[in-house]
């Protein structure tokens, strides 16, 4: 259930800022309140829902700026991630951040969004775990599930599927292959940016098309 709400989140099955009614939610998925409770507790938790005072939970509605600045933030620390685990990870963790890559490049085109991101996740958590650095890996989670959803868009939008493959590829080869630390936070900060840029421009128009809909 929570997997099957969180996927029709990231799809854009729900709008933004849209009110998550328990009664029309238990006739949706068809399970109890006690369940939809525990399920929107969880989003909650993941930043893909806000609980508003006066409305109750609704699909969390990040602005521009906000999304803007949490993209910052994570370009900064992946950066200094990758570079880490070029200095720092053993042997073990640069032959699983290649197997990975290698699995997400045969994958990424059969795979739905939620094994995509199950797939990026996964990388992360080897990449962060290689960096050797308990802050580092408890910022980028929280900062992760507060972009879940912009992680989406920019995954679901056209043409981005190659390019996230050969900017995987790329901090790989520095961090992994060649150990070069400055190579590989220019590789991670160059995939943040790009998924920003994509995000971002999917965000505008699902705000554009939820405006025009509020209009109708």
């Amino acid at each position: 259930m929570l997997q099957l709400m969180r996927q029709d989140i990231l799809a854009a099955e729900f709008k933004p800022g849209e009110r998550l009614v328990e009664a029309r939610l238990c006739a949706l998925y068809e399970v109890s309140r006690t369940v939809i409770r525990e399920v929107l507790r969880q989003l909650e938790s993941e930043g893909l829902v806000t609980t508003v005072p006066n409305r109750g939970p609704v699909i969390t509605e990040l602005t521009a700026f906000e999304a803007k600045a949490l993209f910052e933030v994570r370009c900064a620390l992946e950066g200094l991630a990758g570079a880490l685990f070029a200095e720092r990870a053993d042997a073990e963790q640069r032959k699983r951040l290649g197997e990975v890559v290698r699995w997400f490049s045969r994958s990424y085109c059969e795979a739905d969004l939620a094994e995509r991101l199950a797939m990026k996740d996964e990388f992360y958590s080897i990449l962060t775990a290689g960096a050797v650095n308990p802050v580092i890996d408890s910022t980028l989670r929280g900062i992760h599930a507060r972009v879940q959803m912009l992680r989406g868009l920019s995954m679901q939008a056209e043409g981005r599927g190659p390019e996230t493959v050969r900017e995987l590829e790329a901090i790989h080869e520095a961090a992994a292959v060649r150990g070069d630390a400055d190579a590989a936070r220019r590789a991670c900060e160059t995939h943040v940016r790009n998924a920003a840029t994509t995000a971002l421009r999917e965000l505008a128009a699902r705000h554009g098309d939820h405006q025009e809909s509020k209009a109708d």
